[in-house]
């Protein structure tokens, strides 16, 4: 017992996916956590998905992951976000219950062969020859290992501000790791610290109700997991609407001297894409209002989270807030918001693999590596259980290029570029978005995750029943043709619109923009709805990949291009304000030193060269 393969020091998102992946590639591994019954815990919250964030859940999934698969146990709200647009940017979004999550994820966990959960707290390292031997905890014991996977979440030197008032703390209610972070500190790495938030929790029989807009989930309702049933599924529940208003916007003004942020109190930096109500009416003052999304915890619970209205204000401050906004007039605050600031370590510091280039077998994942958000934490763990347990087995480590997975553009950006702020995953940071969908998460990995003994059979029998599908049908449309004068064409013109005047195949009229799948005649077997979403996409999408394949060759040649220095970063179409707002201030020479600066993805080095090309035909 002191002595395992791996040690995994961490029972949140990351740390779950890294001791699961290692332990199903047959290496013995030990997860140490300070709270066995937390394991899984959703800090902040309890949703899955989004924008960007689904792709990697489904990636970490077609993987044999345990994230998606806990998601369908516990969720209650699905929805398809940007449903109307292309496949390569839609979204699922799993709103879940807390309790059922957790449950989900401990239940995998224990059944888990070599594997072995302790409670307890690490506070120290053996480290020899800059290779780390083992980990000492809190009561002295040694346990060694030939790797260690580090995945602290928010808990490394953890202080917890509402008000102007502090106290350390990983979460409410779970201690920070102080002798630990003092520990990484006097290491070869470089640290610094960065900020995240909590809106308060209302009681739900406080709102009113009836002043809220109701936000059903999606019908047929989706499922995030390559593996699970529809039966799988509890109970779904609504989620509401509502807002702020100039009144709540002049309470929170009111109150800035209070708050940690603007007093000077909160030194990290928060996450741009998910900032406090405090950022957001400074940030955006010409609006009057933000939306508020009120979210159910669980089917048993009596907890609804306000999201929209991250706050650190005062407890005082937050009620006054909380009354201002419609349908929460008398709403009662169970537990009020809170700002955690923590240290996290420059990802440059990192190899692909996850492991340390200061120390041999010390593995990073998740928030420690300057990231927000539980799926980005998830993409990371598996990764790191994958490498640490290819490292023990003397096999080369396994990395997934920015073409193959979302996760490959999650670690690339990381290790190449860094973060000064909470790294997250959107789908425009990947120039093959259009290759990188959500439907096609296990035709790009599942057979990787297969040759590393990672997948379970009933992944793999899936993957199989749905690539053949796919092929079956693929042949079917183009094999089948439609006549100009048929009850089948008069039935794709009234649905779609699309008018067929000659001899076309089933496979040339899904290629057009407005006709699905169903619009066809349908072939002898049913197929499920992950098959025609793939199949979908990669009909409509055919030309367009292949133009991109050509445009990246391009940008390659054109790496070296320079950019002169009255350009006006503002005015090229397509950039995020975050990348004009780096381009503006580092003020690059060339595109390829543009392509380096942390968060300017190469699809915005793309956008901007075509830019570039623009001007230069304008001027002669």
């Amino acid at each position: 017992m002191n002595k395992f393969d791996i040690i995994v020091i961490g029972g949140g998102h990351a740390g779950v996916e890294a001791a699961s992946a290692a332990s199903r590639s047959g290496v013995r591994v030990l997860l140490i956590t300070h709270d066995e019954s937390k394991i899984g815990e959703m800090s902040c919250n309890p949703a899955i998905g989004g924008i960007g964030k689904s792709h990697l859940a489904k990636e970490v999934d077609a993987l044999g992951g345990l994230m998606a698969r806990a998601a369908d146990r516990a969720g209650i709200h699905y929805r398809v976000l940007n449903s109307t647009k292309g496949q390569a940017v839609r979204a699922t979004r799993v709103q879940t219950d807390r309790d059922l999550y957790k449950a989900a994820i401990q239940e995998f966990l224990q059944s888990s062969e070599n594997l072995i959960i302790k409670e307890g707290s690490v506070i120290d390292f053996k480290i020899e020859e800059s290779t780390i031997k083992s980990v000492i905890t809190e009561t002295g014991e040694e346990i060694k290992a030939e790797a260690v996977i580090l995945t602290t979440g928010t808990f490394l030197g953890g202080v917890m501000h509402t008000g102007l008032e502090q106290s350390p703390g990983g979460r409410v209610g779970d201690p920070s790791s102080d002798k630990l972070a003092k520990k990484l500190r006097g290491l070869d790495l470089k640290v610094g610290r960065l900020k995240t938030g909590t809106p308060p929790r209302l009681n739900k029989h406080s709102i009113d109700w009836s002043a809220l807009i109701s936000q059903p989930g999606d019908v047929p309702t989706p499922l995030l997991s390559y593996t699970s049933k529809t039966e799988d599924r509890p109970q779904q529940l609504n989620c509401f609407m509502t807002r702020t208003n100039k009144k709540t916007h002049q309470i929170i003004l009111n109150h800035l001297d209070q708050s940690p942020m603007y007093s000077g109190v909160i030194e990290g930096i928060g996450p741009r894409y998910c900032p406090s109500i405090e950022d957001k009416i400074m940030r955006f003052s010409e609006r009057d209002s933000h939306q508020i999304f009120a979210e159910p915890e669980g089917l048993n619970s009596d907890l609804i989270y306000p999201n929209g209205i991250s706050t650190s204000l005062p407890l005082s401050a937050q009620r006054e807030l909380i009354k201002s906004i419609k349908g929460f007039e008398k709403a009662e605050i169970v537990r009020p918001g809170y700002a955690i600031e923590y240290d996290f370590f420059d990802p440059t510091g990192l190899k692909h693999s996850l492991e340390t280039k200061a120390i041999k077998g010390l593995y990073f994942a998740g928030q420690i590596n300057g990231t927000t958000g539980y799926e980005e934490a998830a993409a990371q763990g598996i990764m790191a259980g994958i490498n640490a347990s290819l490292r023990i087995k003397n096999e080369n480590a396994f990395e997934l290029k920015r073409d193959e997975a979302y996760i490959g553009v999650l670690i690339d950006d990381l290790v190449s570029l860094g973060t000064k702020e909470p790294y997250r995953m959107f789908t425009s940071r990947a120039e093959y978005r259009l290759i990188l969908r959500e439907d096609n998460a296990d035709s790009r990995l599942t057979e990787k995750g297969k040759s590393l003994g990672i997948v379970s059979d009933v992944l793999w029998k899936n993957f199989q029943q749905k690539t053949e599908a796919a092929k079956q049908e693929t042949l079917r449309l183009q094999k089948e043709k439609l006549k100009p004068n048929s009850s089948a064409a008069a039935k794709i013109q009234k649905l779609s619109g699309e008018r067929i005047t000659n001899n076309t195949s089933l496979y040339e009229m899904l290629k057009r923009p407005r006709v699905l799948h169903s619009h066809l005649p349908q072939g002898s077997d049913v197929l499920e709805r992950n098959v025609v979403d793939e199949i979908e996409a990669s009909v409509k999408y055919e030309g367009y990949i292949k133009r991109q394949k050509t445009d990246i060759e391009r940008l390659q040649r054109n790496e070296n291009t320079p950019i002169p220095n009255h350009i006006d970063f503002e005015s090229v179409v397509g950039l995020s304000n975050e990348v004009k707002q780096k381009l503006s201030e580092a003020r690059p020479e060339s595109l390829a030193r543009a392509s380096r600066l942390p968060g300017v993805t190469p699809a915005a080095i793309s956008l901007l060269m075509v830019h570039l090309k623009k001007e230069r035909r304008a001027v002669g």
